[in-house]
């Protein structure tokens, strides 16, 4: 019986020491797993929920309207929509909890980078507040859009872009853009 008692034992701590390995090993693939993910893959599936962005140009709050390679359309209440640049992302809440897997856009979506975005409110001559990441808010047109950089006509919010508006011209690093709101 001594012995019987004594394997048994030896089996269950043999078990035990099985169960805990195996704990571990689909803990450490999990961590594997998620360090691959990348922001915009969290929020891809999140689109259209309402999330507030925090910034280095300020707060912006509303419903997930796009997602590319480097940054985050988020349209507000008020109908205004924020481009904001990914790296400017301070933090965001109410994502939610599902990721979709890295890589998944597609070729297409891979392509809409942040030069992109602004080349579509350039062309839509649409007026615009850029919230820089030294919070300072600028109001105007942006005229050009090159690889790394966008100029915009700095006239009064809400104004046509018209000559006779125009206060100046501010050449805008995207490095130094909080966020990009049209209405």
């Amino acid at each position: 019986m001594r012995w019987e008692n004594l394997f048994a034992d030896l089996d269950a701590q043999l078990e035990e020491l099985e169960a805990a390995e195996q704990s571990a090993e689909v803990a450490d693939r999990t961590r594997r797993e998620i360090a691959t993910f990348r922001l915009v893959d969290r929020l891809r599936p999140a689109f259209g929920h309402p999330v507030t962005v925090h910034t280095l140009g300020g707060k912006v709050a509303g419903r997930i309207a796009g997602v590319g390679t480097d940054w985050l359309l988020v349209t507000e209440d008020h109908r205004a929509e924020a481009l904001v640049p990914l790296d400017a992302i301070t933090g965001i809440v109410g994502l939610g909890a599902l990721t979709a897997a890295p890589g998944s856009e597609g070729k297409v979506a891979a392509k809409l980078t942040l030069g992109y975005a602004l080349r579509g409110i350039a062309r839509d001559r649409a007026p615009v507040a850029v919230a820089l990441r030294d919070n300072v808010i600028v109001t105007g047109t942006i005229d050009r859009v090159g690889a790394d950089f966008f100029e915009m006509a700095e006239h009064a919010q809400g104004e046509i872009r018209r000559r006779s508006e125009v206060a100046g011209v501010r050449t805008v690093p995207f490095a130094g853009v909080g966020f990009v709101r049209r209405s």
